[in-house]
C-alpha cells in the first residue's frame, strides 16, 4: 500500500485519553503525543499490550497487527487544539484503532492525501 498523509485535529490534547488507562496517552504536549503515536505505528508494542488485555487474545484479528517502520507523526498546538500530520502506509482502520487506544474519540480526521 502506498503512503497516505492524514491530517487530524485533537481537541484538548491535555485531556484526550483512551478508555483503558493502561494503554492511554498520558502526556499533554503535542510532541509527546506525536512520539507516542509514531511509536504505536512503527512498532507492535501498543497492539501487543492491547491484545494481551482482551478476553481471548488468541482470537484477536491479526489484521490490526501490522506496523509501518517508516511512519512519521508531527503535531503542534494551535490555540486550544493540536494539529497532527501522520504519514503512513498503514490502512486507515489501523491508524483509527491506535488513535482510539491512545486518545479515544478526541480526534477528528480533516483530510487525507497521497504522501
Amino acid at each position: 500500500m502506498s503512503a497516505q498523509r492524514y491530517y487530524l485535529t485533537v481537541d484538548n490534547l491535555g485531556q484526550a485519553r483512551g478508555s483503558d488507562p493502561e494503554l492511554a496517552f498520558h502526556g499533554s504536549s503535542p510532541q509527546s503525543f506525536a512520539d507516542a503515536l509514531q511509536s504505536a505505528l512503527r512498532t507492535n508494542v501498543l497492539f501487543q499490550r492491547w491484545r494481551a488485555r482482551q478476553p481471548d487474545p488468541d482470537e484477536v484479528d491479526e489484521s490490526l497487527a501490522p506496523v509501518d517502520p517508516n511512519a512519521s507523526v508531527t503535531a503542534h498546538q494551535d490555540d486550544l487544539h493540536a494539529d497532527v500530520e501522520v504519514v503512513t502506509s498503514l490502512p486507515h482502520a489501523i491508524l483509527r484503532h491506535r488513535l482510539n487506544l491512545l486518545i479515544g474519540p478526541s480526534w477528528k480526521l480533516r483530510d487525507v492525501r497521497a504522501a
